[in-house]
């Protein structure tokens, strides 16, 4: 079994940083990709994800200003958020996919979605 615990939201200021994390927990022996989404019009929209060789990709709206990273050894993911903005207030999921357990393979995960409010 392998659970996405996800930590760092909160409330902040415009212009504020916020920093979230997201560890894989579980028989973990690899994973592919790791990300964040964010709830757009009622679907999840990738935020970023990052590939086990540090490669990345970026929602335009946040390229400049957010930054992912990942811990391959630690299965953990990070998210650096800067210059936040009000539009960036929503609740964001962590994500797993491809990955091998001790017994199966499978093909995504999700955290229970961490809470980013930006108001002044």
């Amino acid at each position: 079994q392998v659970q996405l615990v996800e930590s760092g939201g909160g409330l902040v200021q415009p212009g504020e940083s916020l920093r979230l994390s997201c560890a894989a927990v579980g028989s973990i022996r690899s994973i592919n990709g790791m990300g964040w989404y964010r709830q757009v019009a009622g679907r999840r929209e990738l935020v970023a994800r990052i590939l086990p060789d540090h490669s990345t990709s970026y929602e335009r709206s946040v390229k400049d200003r957010f930054t992912i990273s990942r811990d391959n050894a630690k299965n953990t993911v990070y998210l650096q958020m800067n210059v936040l903005r009000p539009e960036d207030t929503d609740v964001y999921y962590c994500n797993a996919d491809g990955i091998y357990t001790t017994t199966r393979y499978v093909d995504n995960y999700w955290g229970q979605g961490t809470q980013v409010t930006v108001s002044s």
